[in-house]
């Protein structure tokens, strides 16, 4: 296939190739709707018996689903760029790697896992359907995109800019750059230095970072400047996000505390509970704990069984939870509890502002009526997973959230976007930091008289790493626009954080490939950053229940 000369292996008219083949991925992800939809839906609904009889064929919708908005985020990332006169090489070449295997695995299959691969037939297509996939964008595209050179190419840009902060453009403007800036200087001189030596001794993350992360205004990013935050854009909280992430997952997830616990507040809380907590959440004066999961329900939030009863002006709390994270030195937990009697569903439900006295790692609880104990686990260590148990524990009668019962998954429920696009941007910087302790190694490390990137597996390795770490930004990036714009997200949402999890994985299994044997050591950071990366596909809803939220969506 001729090439031009002056872009190497970069495709000829590769924006136009680009846009026309988006058309014939959502006329294929129309289709796999259609053929879907006809065995899930039951008298004109979703039937949840039915989708549950077809979840592969489901959650093989919401990978396609997924991948089509992925390529659309990234033509128009490229096209941005592209206007601006700022498309640089590198970014070609991320572009047309991401569509051409994209393309490739849309036709062939979906990894939903390492041991899950979607194909066209399981989402009950055939030869016509496969029709719509077609043309000479598409063809092109899959045959020229994805090459060994173009890989290659790509890895030698990145070895020449291993300064920059990141491999391609972001598209952001200039003060979210600035921004980025700020915080990836200080993840390199105060996270990233220490973050393994955190890990390996289990211990909390510092309070001098901690107090430090607060005096940068990490706690109050988003909260409205009338109750003491900056009031920036979810796109802000993705680049912070993503950087402390990269510099550790414990550091970049502090945040994530107070910003559901103040997406709570400012969506259910009452003026006084608004005004009492959110100037405190935002000044990181005020610690929080999301206090949910339970040990027998898992993602199945509506049958929680933590009950709370009025005792005068009072709640009195009496249940066991798990899975709690950060739980030992916070001063504020958002506790989930059954309060209407005689429901076993998420309508008996109310959401608590629970006050807790801060304990320390060898007392994590000190209040009366409290207790727990650390669990102890692979990665994500930094805030330390908790038991918490609660045995006729108090709660002032003013701390319901909103002043009213049966709300709290509900409002619950409001929080899950921003959560999910703050996930998605953690997993960004997990992935990131795969990638970064990788390149270094495979320059430094030498066998058969050659560096390990001048072999082009590794090579090839490191350039999908790049790749899709730019698609999972991208699409996060998107995700975070809608946020801002006031639009109904959690299909985007969800979306992000599936992507962006399995993409931490992949980066940081294929991380660890490239240390060798020495990435089996716990001395290389490698070690930990695949530890951490595995929760990504757990938490804030296990890969399994994001697809099914999604499938649901798409099919509604």
């Amino acid at each position: 296939m001729p090439r031009d000369s002056l872009a190497g292996p970069i495709l000829p008219n590769l924006m136009a190739l680009t846009d026309a083949a988006l058309g014939p991925v959502e006329a294929l992800l129309d289709r796999a709707k259609e053929a879907v939809a006809a065995r899930v839906r039951e008298n004109g609904r979703v039937s949840g018996t039915l989708i549950e009889a077809h979840q592969t064929a489901a959650h093989g919708l919401a990978w396609l689903a997924t991948y089509a908005l992925s390529l659309r985020q990234m033509h128009g990332w490229a096209h941005r760029l592209d206007e601006a006169g700022t498309l640089t090489e590198t970014d070609r070449l991320i572009l047309q790697i991401a569509f051409g295997e994209y393309l490739a695995q849309i036709r062939g299959g979906i990894p939903m896992s390492q041991g899950e691969i979607v194909r066209p037939a399981d989402l009950y297509l055939g030869p016509t359907d496969l029709a719509e996939l077609t043309g000479e964008a598409v063809e092109t595209l899959i045959a020229g995109g994805n090459t060994q050179e173009a890989r290659s190419r790509l890895v030698e840009l990145m070895r020449d800019s291993r300064a920059m902060l990141m491999t391609g453009t972001s598209g952001l403007d200039d003060e979210l750059e600035m921004i980025r800036e700020q915080f990836a200087r200080y993840a390199r001189e105060k996270v990233t230095p220490f973050a393994h030596d955190w890990h390996l001794k289990d211990e909390l993350i510092p309070m001098s970072v901690i107090e430090e992360l607060s005096d940068m205004g990490v706690f109050g990013l988003t909260i409205p400047e009338e109750h003491g935050g900056f009031g920036l854009s979810k796109a802000s909280m993705c680049v912070v996000s993503e950087e402390l992430s990269r510099g550790y997952i414990g550091v970049g997830s502090l945040g994530t505390r107070s910003e559901i616990a103040a997406e709570l507040i400012l969506a259910g809380g009452t003026d006084d509970q608004k005004a009492r907590w959110l100037p405190g959440l935002a000044s990181g004066e005020i610690l929080p704990t999301a206090v949910f999961t339970e040990p027998n329900t898992g993602s199945d939030l509506g049958s929680l069984r933590t009950k709370a009863r009025r005792d005068g002006e009072d709640w009195v709390l009496t249940g066991n939870k798990t899975w709690i994270t950060h739980a030992a030195r916070t001063h504020v937990m958002t506790v989930l509890a059954r309060t209407v009697e005689g429901t076993d569903d998420y309508k008996g439900l109310s959401m608590f502002l629970a006050e807790k006295t801060p304990g320390t790692d060898e007392t994590p609880f000190v209040d009366a009526g409290l207790s727990g104990g650390e669990i102890e686990v692979l990665g994500y260590r930094g805030m330390k997973e908790y038991t918490v148990n609660f045995d006729d524990f108090r709660v002032a009668g003013d701390n319901l959230l909103g002043g009213k019962e049966g709300e709290g998954f509900k409002q619950l429920m409001q929080t899950f976007e921003s959560a999910r696009i703050q996930t998605a941007a953690r997993a960004i910087g997990v992935a990131q930091s795969a990638l970064d302790v990788s390149i270094g190694y495979a320059e430094d490390r030498r066998q058969f008289g050659k560096p390990l990137i001048d072999f082009p597996r590794v090579s090839g390795k490191l350039a999908m790493m790049a790749v899709e770490i730019m698609v999972a930004r991208q699409l996060s990036y998107y995700a975070a626009r809608e946020k801002d714009a006031g639009h109904r997200c959690d299909l985007e949402a969800g979306m992000a954080k599936l992507l962006g999890a399995r993409v931490a994985w992949a980066c940081a299994d294929n991380g660890l490939q490239i240390h060798g044997g020495n990435g089996f050591a716990l001395e290389y950071q490698i070690s930990r950053i695949l530890c951490d990366a595995r929760i990504l596909n757990i938490f804030e809803g296990a890969a399994e229940i994001q697809a099914q939220v999604i499938a649901r969506r798409v099919l509604s």
